[in-house]
């Protein structure tokens, strides 16, 4: 496989930044939550946890190690470790690499229709009209209605596409800003549900185990497969900004990094979600209308609601946008 080498990002964090850009996404904010919502709170957030150091310390470094080794994308990386084997060997990685390729791609196509229904969410946020509506009825009219967001769906890819512009600089220069958006958003949200009468109840659930689901294979499965998840541990994406990664840094450091500044993100989605669901009565395990149907819900009936609905849109953009940055690049 001939692919073009590739140039690398300038510094450190800027690295760390971007692949914590790729890993914090809808895996973390609406995911996450829900997971652990319906998968007994904190014990599945210590099982979760344990995952998440193990991932760290052995997947994310084998990614980026395997793609700064071969300094290009999924097929050259896939064919030059495979070769470590034989030309034939070679060979046949570099048609194996095929498979997590198009994994990226098939994730990608779903990915930008749920952010299009972000960018959807947001224009009536700022609109009001998502302020004044029944929720689930706004959700199902769009959702179950084919073709009804084509204009979003077109935004987020054009804008997504014209971020990567310039490779690894665009990719980085566009997460300085996108991640530390994030990170301030949710903090602020998290200050204000804080406040919240009934929050109290969530934060005991999320802290508090229930240990008896330990005993449960499928928690087990449910937490190792978010970590794999919500790490971005497939195969492709990683690997290709570890093409980028100088020869200099230390490959398990920015791992770690990556899945530290990754779990505090998924933290603190939960933290905003989950005690809210607690204070207004409502089903912290609802899945994808948690951020659709439930948050918007409760954000109606809260001072500045409206404000705060355009803030929580905002973040989830951004880390959709890094997330899909990913996959793209995979790809291109």
């Amino acid at each position: 496989m001939n692919e073009k080498k590739t140039s690398g990002f300038a510094s450190k964090w800027g690295f760390i930044l971007a692949s914590v850009g790729s890993a914090v996404g809808m895996a973390n904010v609406w995911g996450f939550p829900y997971k652990v919502g319906s998968n007994g709170g904190a014990a599945f957030l210590l099982i979760y946890l344990l995952f998440v150091v193990i991932f760290s310390y052995v997947a994310l470094p084998a990614e980026f190690s395997m793609g700064r080794r071969a300094a290009t994308g999924t097929l050259g990386a896939y064919e030059n470790a495979w070769a470590t084997r034989g030309k034939t060997a070679g060979k046949l990685g570099g048609f194996i690499g095929w498979l997590p390729l198009a994994g990226s791609m098939c994730i990608a196509i779903g990915y930008a229709v749920i952010l299009s229904y972000i960018l959807k969410a947001l224009v009536d946020s700022v609109a009001g009209s998502l302020m004044t509506c029944n929720t689930a009825q706004w959700f199902e009219g769009f959702a179950m209605n084919g073709f009804s967001v084509v204009p979003y769906h077109v935004i987020m890819v054009v804008v997504t596409l014209l971020t990567l512009r310039f490779g690894a600089d665009s990719i980085e220069k566009t997460n300085k800003i996108i991640m530390p958006v994030f990170f301030l958003i949710f903090l602020v949200l998290a200050v204000r549900i804080f406040f919240m009468p009934g929050a109290a109840a969530g934060y005991s659930f999320m802290f508090t185990p229930q240990w008896e689901v330990l005993g449960d294979p499928m928690i087990w499965i449910w937490a190792m497969g978010q970590a794999f998840f919500s790490l971005s541990v497939t195969g492709s994406g990683m690997i290709v900004y570890g093409a980028y990664l100088s020869k200099k840094e230390d490959v398990v450091g920015v791992a770690c990094h990556t899945g530290l500044f990754d779990t505090i993100a998924a933290v603190m989605a939960a933290l905003v979600i989950i005690p809210a669901c607690f204070a207004y009565n409502m089903d912290v395990g609802a899945g994808p209308g948690l951020l659709f149907v439930t948050l918007p819900n409760i954000l109606q009936d809260i001072p500045f609601g409206q404000i705060f609905a355009i803030i929580l849109y905002v973040a989830m953009l951004c880390a959709g946008v890094s997330s899909l940055q990913n996959m793209f690049e995979a790809v291109a």
